[in-house]
């Protein structure tokens, strides 16, 4: 039998080190949060980078930033992870 688990919150929690509190966290704090203004936005995505201990450029942030506060952000999950590696 395996030990590979179903739930998705031990996923990130294996793959990129966020506990299933901070995910909590920063979801609470998205709740009613203005994407379309950039300060907003640029803070969530600083914080998110460094909740998964992964570097941001500012180039790949301001790529980031412009297509949230456009309201450009792709619906699914690979279309995001090809956003990421951009």
């Amino acid at each position: 039998m395996s030990n590979k688990s179903n739930n998705p919150f031990d996923k990130i929690q294996q793959g990129a080190g966020i506990s299933p509190s901070e995910i909590y966290k920063v979801a609470d704090s998205v709740k009613n949060a203005n994407f379309s203004d950039e300060k907003t936005v640029r803070r969530l995505v600083r914080q998110l980078a460094k909740m998964a201990n992964k570097p941001l450029s500012k180039e790949k942030e301001d790529k980031l930033v412009k297509s949230i506060t456009g309201n450009k952000v792709p619906t699914d999950l690979n279309s995001l992870n090809q956003l990421f590696k951009k």
